[in-house]
This record gives C-alpha cells, structure tokens and sequence, in this order.
C-alpha cells in the first residue's frame, strides 16, 4: 500500500488522478483542496479529504499532519498539481498578482514539497511529481506570470533531482499541454480581478483573451485528464522514473522545436501558437 498526496483536487487533473488511484488496491490517496465546500464534496465521493490551502503556510502544516495522522506518518508520494494561470500582458501584472501567483504555484507548492521531504528522508525512499506545463520550458505571451511561475518549479524540481541523487527519493515533472480542465474558468476569474483592459495598450489582445476563456471551444490537440494521470501512474510505479513525463504533441513539438530552431524562428513559432 502505497500513500498519496494530491494538492488541487477541486477539478480537472487533481480530481481525475485521486479518483482514479483511489480504486486501485495498492494506493491510499489523500485528497486536499482549498475551499472547505471542495473538501466536502471530495468525501462524498468517497474520498479521504482534508483543506490545504497553498497560500497559507499555517494551511499547509495542519493539512499535511493531518495526512501524516491518517497514514500511520508514512507518504510515498506527494504529486504537486495544485495551480492556476494569471493571464495578462507582463507589463499589465501589478506587484499583488505576481506575488499570489508565486505564492501558490511556486512558494505554497515548495513548501509543502519541503515539509513532506522530512517524512520521505526517513523513510529512504519516496516521490516528489511536480505537475508542471508545456509553459514551464516554452513561454507565450500574454501568460508571463503562469509561464514565470513554472519556470522556476522547473528550475526547482531539476534542483532537488541534483540533491536527492542519493536519498532513494525520485523528483519527477510532468509537462502537458493543453488538458481539459476548469483552467480556463479559473483563469478568467484572475484576469478580471487584476487586469484593467479599458486602460491597457493590449486592450484590443484581452477582447479575444476574453472571448476565448469565456468560449467552449477547446484548445487544439487538448486531451482528457486522463493523459495526465498515465504519465504520474508510470512516475509513481516505474522503479526508475523519468525525468520528465511530456503529455499532448504541443509539448512534444516544442520541446524538440526549442533545441533545434533558432531564436527567431521559435519566436514565431510560439507567437503563432500564442
């Protein structure tokens, strides 16, 4: 019996993942989510669940004892997918939608990585899954904070997979594409709350950002959740696990295109795909 923990299991990549471990026999997930109302209706699902807010350091530490109560103070993996995306023109991101963008996507999200490492040290062994982001190695614009924000789990992840050469605990990050999820819904949530659009040189750009993240019309080559979970199943199952799991062919695409096109013609590339 192997124990896990997912962070952001509210919707879409967290929820199919801890739903579809969940009924296998030789996992016992411990799903968290921010919002106590998402905590409830994970239990009625038939789901240990527990609140873990990752802009709250005080949320984390009780969450995770609470997990580390439940699993007898074992845990084999922790799989970091809670996120959001801000969008916006890097020149429209005020100071305070930066700093809660980071605080979630990066500093909540190393912290809890932090806390749980001390389990998994003494324990020998253990995996650390970062759900990262095509975003995380190729930037687009008009998403500098969500691109920003990934970068450095990268950076990171790349990091500690150095450090714990040697611990028995695997680093692992998964990098999709375009996933179906509510990312789109929360997104546009953000980019009301911080972006002004009527001031903005971009205002003619945040029309058709609005029009997309308002709209039903998926994103081309996007999957199901469910491509996602295939690639954390073989990283939390393989006795060596890759590095870095890519899911959907933009990711795929970009990775190879971004080591063989010079800078000019990646530029055009990804502001086509922009």
């Amino acid at each position: 019996m192997r124990h896990v923990l997912i962070s952001g299991c509210s919707s879409g990549i967290g929820l199919y993942c801890a739903k579809a471990l969940h009924v296998r026999e030789d996992f016992r997930v411990y799903a968290t989510a921010r919002k106590a109302e998402d905590v409830a209706r994970l239990r009625e699902m038939g789901l240990w669940a527990c609140r873990l807010d990752l802009d709250s350091n005080e949320s984390i530490q009780a969450g995770l004892a609470q997990v580390l109560e439940q699993s007898g103070g074992r845990l084999d993996v922790l799989f970091n997918n809670g996120a959001y995306g801000q969008p916006g023109a890097v020149e429209d991101l005020s100071d305070e939608a930066l700093k809660a963008q980071f605080q979630t996507n990066v500093f909540g999200t190393q912290a809890l990585t932090n806390l749980v490492l001390k389990t998994m040290r003494v324990q020998g062994s253990g995996r650390i899954v970062y759900n990262s982001s095509v975003l995380g190695f190729a930037a687009m614009g008009y998403r500098g904070a969500y691109n920003a924000s990934k970068f450095a789990i990268e950076g990171l992840a790349d990091t500690l997979r150095l450090e714990l050469s040697d611990s028995g605990i695997h680093v692992v990050l998964i990098e999709p594409g375009p996933i179906a999820s509510a990312f789109r819904t929360n997104a546009l949530q953000k980019f009301r709350a911080y972006i002004d659009v009527q001031n903005s040189p971009h205002k003619t750009t945040y029309e058709a950002t609005l029009s997309r993240l308002q709209g039903s019309k998926p994103t081309p080559f996007t999957l199901g959740p469910e491509a996602v979970y295939d690639a954390l199943l073989e990283a939390i199952t393989a006795p060596k696990p890759k590095a870095r799991y890519r899911v959907t062919t933009p990711t795929k695409v970009l990775w190879y295109a971004k080591r063989l096109l010079p800078t000019l013609l990646l530029d055009k590339l990804l502001k086509r795909a922009t």
